[in-house]
């Protein structure tokens, strides 16, 4: 995969996009991420590449020329690349789990990461998708940009050691993830619980899906409005509802 991204500040990029699973992602050489300064792009002398809003109106305006030439030299070292160009803005669409995956299955993602008080509007023109990290605001898109490709990158193929970790994740599965434990199985006297040491992969599996429903039900409720829950799913949450219901 390729990923580029058009940012008014590239070094905020030069840390996080090469250590961890990102980092040894572009070691195996399983992505390549370009970082642009779309300044450079801007035909003015003075490298300016915001400006006042017709009609009045607080704060600066990014403008359209130096993103439009920016995508367009993206485009000719890439033209026969299928691209997804991502616009950072609050007013677009939330960002989740799905979406990474979507994007983990493109050949090339651009995303364009705002600053100032906001777009001018023929800048939508040029994009496939408007999205935001959540409902708040950020001073510029950077960050935004930044949780969205870790999101997207561990999902690649052969990026995370084990692959089953992405499909088993929360969120991946519609349910949020089960309690887990590692050794000692007893740490003053706070005990791993007997079903996880005892073997029987069959119970195992079952108090591990009811766990995830239980963390569910509790954190999230919402999520499980959501699933299509199966007979085992629902017997497993009714446990749970009674289990959690404040005894008189």
């Amino acid at each position: 995969m390729r990923i580029d991204v058009l940012t008014l500040f590239p070094k905020m990029f030069e840390g996080p996009m090469g250590e961890s699973i990102i980092g040894k992602a572009r070691e195996k050489e399983l992505l390549s991420i370009h970082v642009h300064n779309f300044r450079d792009y801007s035909d003015n002398k003075h490298q300016t590449v915001d400006d006042y809003p017709y009609g009045g109106g607080a704060g600066m305006l990014l403008k359209v020329q130096p993103i439009y030439d920016n995508l367009k030299a993206i485009e000719a070292q890439t033209p026969d690349t299928k691209k997804r160009v991502i616009l950072l803005d609050p007013a677009g669409k939330p960002f989740n789990q799905k979406m990474a995956e979507e994007f983990s299955k493109e050949e090339q993602l651009v995303f364009i990461c705002g600053h100032y008080e906001g777009y001018d509007e023929r800048i939508r023109t040029l994009v496939t998708d408007e999205v935001s990290l959540g409902d708040y605001v950020l001073t510029g898109g950077e960050l935004g940009a930044m949780v969205m490709i870790d999101a997207t990158v561990r999902l690649l193929p052969d990026v995370l050691g084990n692959q089953t970790s992405a499909q088993t994740d929360s969120h991946s599965t519609g349910l949020l993830e089960h309690p887990q434990y590692t050794r000692p199985a007893n740490f003053k006297g706070m005990e791993v619980p007997f079903v996880l040491t005892n073997g029987n992969h069959k119970l195992i599996e079952e108090w591990q899906l009811k766990e995830s429903l239980r963390r569910t039900y509790l954190r999230r409720p919402d999520m499980l409005e959501k699933l299509t829950l199966t007979k085992q799913m629902t017997k497993l949450l009714a446990e749970v509802k009674k289990e959690e219901t404040p005894k008189d």
